[in-house]
């Protein structure tokens, strides 16, 4: 697990885009899994700026999302649909017929499930997931105790992150409490992961997920076992780290040899 500390959110999220963009250099017809929620609108936008300013192309990329809730109607604002679209599809040159999101609308829940998972393995997998941490440890919808070796499914939300999603719902709305989410087992099946955590409220979540024990209480810990996981933090994400300054130290390291 390599764990990147970065000064501030501006220069993890960039450090996050520039991540992608060689992904997407590097491969062509690359293969992006991506997440949603306020973890990742910056770097959303640092990729935007690129494809805006330095032509970085999006034209033979594939997107699978790692959510969606049940129960909105298609085309619903708060749809993780209508996000991705407005936070990034938009401003890109991207095929959207090659995004896709689990979204279900017949009900027929566990085919939507299993036809992602095919459609996943059908072009070869996720080359690079994008994934946002939740407060209580969770990537994706997999919520504590949810199994290490899950594929995608329908999950119930916990009360934690309803309450932390209620912002985005106005009084009136009906706020889903359940989502179809990629499991965790699919997660770990990308050949490359990048996590990206920022701000004090995150800073439990992060030292339970790299210093912890690898538990279904925290999802995120699972990662320490991904042979190509990076960690991207901002100071105040990183600020419960016990070996905060060897984290530092070996980011350093790596620059200086590998890089």
């Amino acid at each position: 697990m390599r764990v990147v500390i970065l000064k501030n959110e501006d220069e993890a999220s960039n450090f996050t885009a520039e991540f992608i963009e060689k992904s997407i250099i590097e491969k062509e017809n690359a293969v992006l899994g991506l997440a949603t929620g306020s973890s990742v609108l910056l770097t959303y936008n640092a990729l935007i700026k690129k494809h805006q300013s330095d032509s970085l192309s999006f034209k033979n990329v594939t997107t699978f999302n790692l959510d969606e809730y049940v129960g909105l109607k298609q085309g619903h604002e708060q749809s993780y649909r209508s996000y991705m679209n407005n936070k990034l599809f938009n401003h890109i040159d991207i095929d959207k017929k090659n995004t896709f999101i689990p979204e279900c609308f017949d009900k027929d829940y566990e085919l939507c499930c299993e036809n992602y998972e095919s459609k996943i393995k059908s072009i070869g997998g996720v080359d690079l997931q994008l994934l946002g941490l939740g407060t209580n440890g969770h990537i994706g919808f997999n919520e504590p105790t949810s199994s290490l070796s899950s594929r995608t499914r329908v999950k119930t939300l916990t009360e934690n992150t309803i309450a932390n999603n209620a912002r985005f719902f106005n009084d009136n709305d009906f706020q889903p409490s359940i989502a179809v989410t990629m499991g965790i087992g699919t997660i770990m099946d990308a050949n490359n992961i990048i996590l990206i955590g920022l701000g004090k409220h995150k800073s439990k979540a992060v030292a339970d997920l790299v210093e912890g024990p690898i538990s279904s209480f925290y999802p995120g810990s699972v990662l320490q076992n991904h042979q190509n996981v990076v960690i991207v933090l901002d100071n105040l994400a990183a600020s419960d780290l016990k070996l905060y300054d060897y984290y530092i130290h070996t980011e350093k390291m790596y620059l200086k040899f590998m890089c």
